[in-house]
């Protein structure tokens, strides 16, 4: 006579289908295999999706560039190649240890993130990250264009873009945004070509060193402003904002500062 069989997997497929026990640990098994598939399927698409990224950034840059009056001129003199660093936020300098290479691995780590209070935080990030990767374009040995992420919050969600700034680190030569979740027809256009060509020659700052850019409600009325999208409102006071807070203390100030000071 044969022994009772002592193999889990067969005691359990022998069970009756309608057994709970039977239902509840093959639930559990399937859900186990699921799980264990969409880990190792995220650890291998993540290399995958780094690099999609990077070539989606490197797109929107090449495009705004392209755009820019004059821009392929100096592209093409210098060899057509933007210089990257990574900007410690907080000193404003390079940062040290810190590379593009290394930069996402700097940033896995909660450490390297700066929490922020409700009076700085006027993006609506929450927190900040402590180092970015900028893009410089030199003529000669002076900064002749300088491209720098952006990132707040807006009415339906985040908003990402890079802005280009001419080398006197005011006068705005470009903007693209990369990305946001506002409303199709109406916070949605400002992904549209014809109202982000209006930045070009705006002024971020007055003569007090105030950052002094905002989006109208309206038409444009001086350097600093650009024209509002009509229904849009809060839409344009989030772009204000993103503006406004990276260009500020908290943000890209000290290395604008550093950069006029020959720094760089």
């Amino acid at each position: 006579m044969a022994g009772p069989d002592r193999n889990p997997l067969r005691r359990l497929l022998a069970l009756p289908n309608e057994s709970r026990a039977k239902t509840v640990l093959m639930a559990f098994l399937v859900s186990g295999i699921c799980a264990a598939l969409v880990s190792g399927a995220t650890v291998l698409m993540r290399p995958i999706q780094a690099a999609n990224r990077a070539a989606e950034e490197q797109a929107h840059i090449a495009s705004l560039v392209e755009g820019i009056p004059g821009m392929a001129d100096l592209l093409e003199q210098s060899g057509g190649m933007l210089s990257r660093v990574v900007i410690d936020l907080e000193s404003g300098r390079a940062a040290a240890g810190v590379t593009p290479a290394t930069l996402e691995a700097a940033l896995a780590d909660p450490a390297n993130w700066s929490a922020m209070d409700a009076g700085q935080d006027l993006a609506g990030l929450g927190q900040r990250p402590n180092y970015v990767q900028v893009f410089l374009l030199r003529s000669g040995e002076e900064i002749s264009l300088l491209l720098l992420p952006l990132s707040g919050q807006g009415y339906g969600g985040r908003i990402d873009a890079i802005m280009a700034l001419r080398g006197d680190m005011n006068t705005v030569a470009g903007i693209a945004v990369t990305s946001h979740s506002e409303t199709p027809g109406l916070g949605g256009r400002i992904d549209e070509a014809a109202w982000q060509a209006a930045f070009s020659g705006t002024e971020l700052r007055g003569d007090t060193g105030a950052v002094l850019f905002r989006v109208a409600r309206g038409t444009a009325s001086s350097i600093h402003e650009v024209d509002g999208i009509t229904g849009a409102t809060r839409t344009g006071i989030g772009v204000t904002n993103m503006i406004r807070f990276w260009m500020g203390p908290d943000g890209y100030g000290p290395f604008l500062d550093a950069v006029q000071r020959g720094e760089f």
